[in-house]
């Protein structure tokens, strides 16, 4: 596929750069993916649009403050965004500078921790840390928002970037679907009769990183760690025996249960995944997504138009347009779904 395909035009006044005040007072667009009807709607509204024996799936990852300032031995200023953790004191990072350090070559961060960039692949650096890299990112760091908000973290980005249940460090982006969730919308869920599991993915920076080949199969997709549990797949088990649905709360949650899924039937994983998911896949697991409005030509928005069709998606973003929505981590969301909801 031709990676027009997945572009459209956004005004920048649609952009939201800042959190509503309440987090449930988004917009929601539902979108039913057979009919392709659509109906605006209001994000508290979600809890009657659920029926009960439903599965809602939320992504427990928690994002950390990683964007850490350093220098070089030089003393010129580096910028590090982790990109993922991958042990106590290692991570994968991007770097800003405005000369790319070496192999080799040490960086001494802010508070004093010294990390050592030990190798390189591709965009992402490899770097070694002198001491565990979570309390240092706790002390220094910044919360790293999405480089289209074009500004810097303010005291509110600590915890609107960030959802209620949130538990596992590791991400270095925010699962945004879930930031519309607060805690009396949770309960209202669950007194529905709303079973509702937690699995993890740990967003990193490479979400952010453009699709560079025109046709998209081509795209490299980078590697993100999850984690679905024995218990998950039994929750999983039970909603389907009682005729409910699986409802994935954000683009990475599907990601998360269709590569646990990619054997043929759901069975627990823990490790990376590079499923990249495109128009044509064939879901497993997931029957309705509760998704944020995606980047132009991003791999989110050729997944969400896998799942509800490319025409659809491309109705749906140009009806969303029209109608004013705020887009992005910050932004509306929207319901797809198949059948009665």
């Amino acid at each position: 596929m031709h990676l027009s395909a997945f572009d459209y035009q956004l005004p920048e006044h649609l952009i939201a750069r800042h959190p509503l005040p309440e987090r449930a007072a988004s917009r929601l667009l539902c979108l039913e993916r057979h009919t392709h009807h659509i109906e605006h709607a209001h994000f508290s509204t979600l809890p009657e649009r659920l029926q009960p024996n439903d599965l809602l799936v939320l992504n427990d990852t928690r994002v950390l403050p990683g964007r850490l300032m350093a220098r070089k031995s030089t003393g010129g200023r580096v910028e590090i965004l982790i990109e993922r953790v991958t042990g106590p004191r290692a991570a994968h990072a991007l770097l800003g500078s405005n000369r790319t350090p070496a192999v080799g070559s040490e960086l001494v961060c802010a508070g004093g921790a010294r990390a050592e960039i030990v190798g390189r692949d591709e965009a992402f650096f490899q770097l070694a840390f002198d001491q565990d890299l979570l309390p240092v990112l706790e002390a220094f760091g910044e919360m790293p928002l999405p480089p289209y908000l074009r500004r810097a973290a303010e005291s509110v980005d600590q915890e609107r970037y960030q959802t209620v249940y949130a538990a596992v460090p590791g991400a270095v982006a925010a699962p945004t679907a879930g930031l519309h969730f607060d805690q009396p919308l949770l309960d209202a869920i669950a007194a529905r009769g709303v079973d509702i599991a937690r699995v993890t993915l740990h967003v990193g920076a490479g979400t952010f990183q453009p699709v560079r080949v025109e046709q998209v199969e081509e795209h490299a997709i980078h590697a993100e760690w999850l984690q679905v549990s024995a218990g998950v797949c039994e929750q999983v088990r039970r909603a389907r025996a009682a005729g409910g649905r699986v409802i994935a709360v954000g683009t990475t949650s599907m990601r998360a249960l269709e590569s646990a899924a990619a054997g043929g039937a759901l069975a627990p994983m823990a490790g990376e995944t590079r499923l990249f998911i495109l128009p044509g896949y064939q879901f497993r697991v997931c029957d309705a997504l509760i998704t944020n409005f995606h980047l132009p030509k991003s791999t989110l928005l050729m997944l969400v138009s896998a799942f509800a069709g490319l025409e659809s998606i491309q109705a749906a973003y140009a009806e969303a347009v029209r109608e004013g929505y705020r887009f992005f981590s910050y932004g509306d969301a929207m319901f797809l779904y198949g059948g009665a909801a």
